[in-house]
């Protein structure tokens, strides 16, 4: 009997699709043409950024999957802050989104924490997280702005499907839920924080005090121990620079008024009734990265 001719193998549909999609991609930037130059040139500049996405997400998996296979390598990828995010896209996280919030407040609470403050998270109806706030320095205002920022940040980068965040009372369990849009007027009204890296801020010596410009702002990072503290360039009491300030422990002395601030915990002054302004300072993706809000750009008013 005839041997009978190997059959090819049975594709499916989403394999007939991306084995075409080169063409695809193709034909539409071929079409942008028509918009001039400068158009084709932006669609092409957006398809190498996210061809580099994709290729730097590749690496990564393949760097975590000959750390080896096995059991833990599903858990090794959606814990993986570039691969994850590549996963949220597609609707392939494996976590669900009570999960994954649960984890974003953990990975916020050592920074909560030298505020003063923490959340616990009441619970995920659909796309709306409920949080609740304790602790936090209620005289502090600006404290309560970058610890809300924070929080808001770190749920909607692991739960870019959640719609809104409604914040519950601490000291009133029974009250009804308040949206996280009437509690931060103050922060809406002066639009949203814009996240930047400052990998130099890994140098920091412990006892070390350090001036930075970012995005025209002028800022103070110091190290206590092993943790790093941000705040605003701007002494509250003397209305100067901080410029020339030294620690004495967790406690910073303005070089001009004498004036004592606790960096560890929000600022808050120590022999003055006053307070520094800090500045949201998290590890993302493994860097040490500075919130700025537009009312950071001057003065307090």
């Amino acid at each position: 009997m005839a041997d009978r001719p190997e059959e090819p193998p049975m594709t499916s549909d989403n394999d007939a699709k991306w084995r075409t999609a080169g063409d695809r991609i193709q034909t539409l930037l071929d079409s942008c043409a028509a918009g001039g130059a400068a158009a084709q040139e932006r669609a092409r500049e957006l398809v190498r950024e996210v061809v580099g996405l994709y290729g730097a997400g590749l690496e990564r998996i393949m760097l975590l999957v000959q750390d080896g296979p096995g059991p833990g390598l599903a858990e090794r990828l959606a814990t993986d802050d570039l691969v994850a995010s590549l996963l949220l896209v597609h609707g392939l996280h494996p976590h669900d989104v009570h999960r994954r919030v649960s984890e974003a407040l953990d990975r916020v609470r050592p920074y909560l924490g030298s505020h003063g403050g923490d959340v616990d998270l009441i619970g995920v109806d659909g796309d709306t997280v409920r949080l609740a706030f304790t602790g936090s320095c209620k005289s502090c205002p600006s404290s309560a702005v970058t610890l809300e920022l924070a929080v808001q940040d770190a749920v909607r980068a692991a739960a870019p499907e959640v719609s809104s965040i409604e914040v519950v009372p601490a000291d009133a369990a029974t009250a009804g839920v308040i949206p996280a849009e009437s509690l931060l007027t103050h922060l809406h009204s002066n639009g949203p924080g814009t996240w930047h890296g400052m990998p130099e801020l890994a140098e920091l010596s412990p006892g070390e005090v350090a001036g930075y410009q970012v995005d025209g702002t002028t800022l103070l990072a110091c190290r206590v121990d092993d943790r790093t503290f941000a705040y605003r360039d701007h002494c509250p009491v003397c209305d100067d620079t901080l410029a020339g300030a030294a620690l004495r422990q967790s406690l910073l002395e303005c070089p001009r008024c004498g004036s004592l601030f606790d960096v560890v915990h929000a600022g808050a002054g120590v022999n003055v009734a006053a307070h520094l302004d800090p500045l949201p300072l998290l590890a993302r993706d493994g860097v040490l990265s500075v919130a700025l809000r537009p009312e950071t750009m001057g003065a307090p008013a």
